[in-house]
């Protein structure tokens, strides 16, 4: 296979940057922190000349800080969205521009004028760009935060084995322990950030689940990687569990899906699906779908959620809940929209829209009786999962057309405002579990707004954005999604009576009515956080300062505010425009 076309030509190089970039960050990390002073001796009588090869021995100063792997972790995600962000901004008058990566007769071919072809295996669009920053943006947040969950000490800081004080041994065991993981999280960062991009780029079931998969991997690691906590490794391996199995059914339907056509290409399966499926393409489309449905917590494949949430660190739970949940819509809107929809979805569109309903009344129900705010907020993930699914399903009923294009546009919204308020809950409880082992019960929010007032105020716009209440950002996603199939299934009915009016009305309709009443029932548990940070008698506990994860909280809210109205809002909801006219076409 000819590789080299991969690196030919500016405009390739432009338009893979960003995963370049990302490749290039997790050599980095492997190389840089075992930079060191060794050396060899050449073997030449009588002398005893010695040449560095650098890679190991004592490592310098710099190599050695056990800051660097996270601080090149940061670094490459922030250039990784910077470069997404400019080549978008460059493209912005017409979106951004189509390329594709083909592979042809055993050679990798470049260029605009191979996409729609069978043998496409990527495709850099407004679609696969705008979520890939979706996917950093949630990542570099995640990792600024860790940076005062997960602290690093210079080896100067670490007291020394002499001191024999039991308490100040303890906190020596537990900095070198610190200290060995940066390299290990940092590392597992970047290799969900590569597998996430990948999904994003795919145009071809197999890469796409290997991007799957890849971050999966590491999204298992990542959930177990608290081990001293009891709940921590109990949660990692049961996911690994549930999720091994959803992908091994996925794989299971993708071969089937092979042996039905030959070619995994999202356009070599649209075509055959229009001539017309057969059993076994039908039963392989609803064995990856198994797998997508655990990637989203769909019911009933959401068990292992909430413990997965409860058990990692608050801005892993974070990530679980965005970037991954928006992983695994993005394999649903390839295959579903990519796929299907050629046949107006007619075999899944009923299917998923019962799928739908369940999912986000189970979710709310379930967050109802939840104290614990992780586990209320995993619960929610269900539900807003739920939510995401109505639109899918009444993308499928309809068929392409301007309210398909417009519920699609809300459904790419409402996956990268998620990353602000979603993940900015999931960081106020980061800042009360970092130095004390709080934040897991309802009452160490307790009059929150006496102690920390501006972390009360931000955590109670995450709780209003996640519930739609205007004009948060949250509000404007739910209803394009709403008012798209409102406009989509009710006709005209002027001069037609009551109940010939109701009967005229797709199940569609009825589906928006059930997302609304379901946003009304979320009110409930949101405003239960809010009543008891502002009228509960507070805590006695002091709030730690952790600079870095409150200044990643106040990026969140800022977020959750300009994305819901404003010239912001207007630029995200063009943006999200161009990506799904990229995803239909």
């Amino acid at each position: 296979m000819n590789l080299g076309n991969l690196f030919a030509g500016p405009d390739m190089a432009s338009r893979l940057m960003p995963e370049w970039i990302l490749i290039l960050g997790i050599i980095a990390i492997l190389v840089v922190p075992n930079i060191g002073n060794a050396t060899f001796r050449l073997p030449i009588p009588g002398k005893s000349w010695r040449v560095p090869y650098l890679i190991g021995g004592k490592r310098f100063s710099l190599t050695g800080d056990p800051r660097l792997p996270k601080a090149i972790a940061a670094f490459t995600l922030f250039a990784s969205f910077i470069t997404a962000l400019l080549s978008q901004m460059i493209d912005s008058g017409v979106g951004v521009a189509e390329t594709c990566i083909a592979v042809a007769e055993g050679k990798v071919e470049v260029g605009n004028n191979w996409c729609g072809k069978d043998a496409t295996v990527l495709k850099v669009d407004a679609f696969s760009r705008l979520m890939e920053m979706m996917f950093t943006a949630a990542l570099l947040l995640a990792v600024l935060a860790n940076w005062d969950r997960l602290p690093a000490t210079p080896v100067n800081r670490i007291p020394t084995k002499k001191q024999r004080d039991e308490g100040v041994e303890s906190r020596r065991l537990h900095r070198l322990l610190n200290n060995r993981r940066q390299v290990d999280f940092s590392l597992l960062i970047l290799m969900v950030a590569l597998g996430m991009s990948t999904v994003a780029l795919s145009t071809n079931l197999f890469m796409l689940f290997v991007g799957l998969e890849l971050a999966s991997m590491a999204s298992y690691v990542l959930i177990s990687f608290n081990k001293e906590t009891e709940i921590g490794p109990e949660a990692g391996v049961k996911y690994f569990i549930v999720g091994s199995v959803a992908s091994a059914v996925g794989l299971y339907g993708l071969s089937m899906l092979y042996i039905w056509n030959g070619d995994l290409s999202i356009a070599s399966l649209s075509s055959a699906w229009e001539a017309g499926p057969n059993g076994m393409a039908i039963i392989g489309l609803g064995m990856m779908l198994v797998a997508f449905g655990f990637k989203v917590s769909a019911v009933p494949f959401h068990f292992a959620a909430p413990d997965a949430y409860a058990g990692a660190s608050a801005p892993v739970a974070g990530v679980l809940s965005t970037a991954s949940k928006g992983m695994g819509f993005v394999a649903l809107m390839r295959v579903l929209i990519g796929v299907t929809l050629v046949d107006d979805g007619s075999e899944w569109t009923i299917l998923i829209g019962a799928v739908a309903a369940i999912t986000m009344t189970w979710g709310n129900i379930a967050a109802l009786g939840s104290h614990n705010p992780k586990r209320m907020l995993a619960y929610s993930s269900v539900a807003h999962a739920g939510y995401m699914l109505a639109g899918i399903a009444a993308i499928g009923a309809l068929g392409p057309g301007p309210g398909s294009e417009l519920i699609a546009t809300a459904l790419i919204f409402h996956l990268v405002v998620l990353v602000a308020f979603k993940l900015g809950a999931f960081l106020v409880i980061s800042l009360l579990e970092c130095d004390s082992d709080r934040g897991y019960k309802l009452e160490h929010y307790y009059g929150l707004a006496r102690r920390d007032p501006l972390l009360a105020v931000s955590m109670m716009i995450f709780m209003l954005a996640l519930a739609g209440v205007p004009p948060l950002s949250g509000f404007l996603s739910k209803l394009m999604m709403v008012s798209g199939i409102i406009s989509s299934t009710v006709g005209d009915v002027s001069g037609a009576s009551l109940s010939d009016a109701m009967g005229s009305l797709s199940w569609v309709f009825w589906l928006a009515i059930l997302v609304f009443i379901n946003s009304a029932i979320s009110l409930f548990y949101y405003l239960r956080i809010c009543v008891v940070m502002f009228f509960e008698e507070p805590d006695r506990m002091a709030v730690p300062r952790a600079p870095l994860i409150r200044i990643t909280i106040m990026l969140c809210t800022i977020g959750a505010v300009v994305f819901g109205f404003g010239p912001l809002a207007d630029v995200l909801a063009a943006a999200a425009n161009d990506a799904a006219l990229a995803l239909f076409s």
